[in-house]
């Protein structure tokens, strides 16, 4: 999100990058997965451990593209209402009418969505893949830029429920929300002496740097990148390589390649091209499969992880010349 460009949309998304650098420090790679999910139409998993501004990230990124943001904090007695919206009895008319949840937004906030149980965690199914939600028969359209951005804490287990693999899948991306080096760490604390308050946006000068509709711009244009036979193949053998891996029980859907090549094509455009490269997937292979795929529990016990996985399978699949 750094090249130099004339297009008016994606200047107006390089400037994301600086504006939320105001509140969050060091999050660049977070920063633009997030902008390569909306261009997408896609949700996204932030795993990180507590106090990494994970909230904050997103909170800050849907001020400066001006979108609404609402905040669901998830906990085992939350119920599927809690986040959808219920009918509710009206005395006046002696009838029930629809109160939206949470949900009705640009972006939802899911925090720690591990901590509520698997009826909760599915009442955002429909929402995740469809785009509306269906109250006692009626389906209810979600805002045009609807996004889950969901969070969860990679060593907390006790009191959680692991997303299923199907929920799994529908999240676009899982991004990894890292600990700060220590230059960062003391950058955040001297604000913090210096009066910065996370609950003010506005006092620590985010302003909007883009609208929805250079968000809209922004997708047609992204449609528009052209993806060769060679790389649209290149990405099929990756996913199909993770599916013969013998260190899975579970390699990347059909679906996981549909996403694979929608992030690609979003990466090349944001940084300045119009087709797609090998390098393209390779840069959004990680964060777009990571999630999608199950270990055996040997090559747990042989200390590999996820991340590990798709970087071998990367270094077998031939690459297009």
């Amino acid at each position: 999100m750094s090249a130099p460009s004339q297009d008016p949309a994606r200047a107006a998304l390089e400037g994301l990058r600086s504006e939320i650098a105001k509140v969050v420090v060091g999050q660049d790679a977070a920063v633009t997965g997030l902008v390569v999910a909306l261009l997408c139409r896609g949700h996204v998993l932030l795993e990180g451990v507590p106090g990494v501004a994970k909230t904050l990230l997103v909170r800050a990124l849907a001020a400066a593209l001006t979108l609404d943001t609402k905040r669901v904090q998830f906990t085992p007695d939350l119920m599927p209402s809690d986040v959808t919206g219920s009918l509710v009895y009206n005395s006046r008319n002696s009838g029930f009418s629809f109160q939206p949840g949470p949900v009705f937004t640009d972006i939802l906030i899911a925090d720690e969505i591990n901590r509520t149980p698997p009826k909760t965690q599915a009442s955002l199914l429909e929402a995740m893949e469809e785009r509306q939600i269906s109250v006692d028969g009626t389906p209810r359209p979600l805002p045009d830029n609807f996004l889950v951005a969901a969070t969860q804490n990679p060593v907390e287990y006790e009191g959680t429920y692991p997303l299923p693999e199907a929920q799994l899948d529908r999240f676009l991306l899982k991004l990894t929300v890292p600990l700060p080096s220590r230059d960062q760490e003391v950058d955040v604390l001297s604000r913090h002496r210096d009066g910065f308050s996370p609950r003010d946006l506005h006092a620590a000068g985010v302003r909007p740097r883009a609208t929805p509709e250079d968000l809209e711009a922004a997708r047609n244009a992204v449609a528009s990148t052209s993806v060769s036979a060679e790389v649209t193949g290149y990405i099929v053998d990756i996913c199909r390589a993770t599916r013969e891996s013998p260190s899975l029980t579970l390699g990347v859907s059909p679906r996981g390649a549909t996403a694979l090549l929608a992030t690609a094509r979003a990466w090349a455009w944001l940084t300045g091209r119009s087709y797609a490269t090998p390098d393209d997937v390779k840069s959004l292979a990680l964060p777009t499969l990571r999630h999608r795929i199950h270990l055996r529990p040997e090559a747990e016990m042989e200390g590999l992880t996820p991340d590990t996985v798709v970087n071998s399978v990367l270094g077998q699949v031939a690459v297009p010349r």
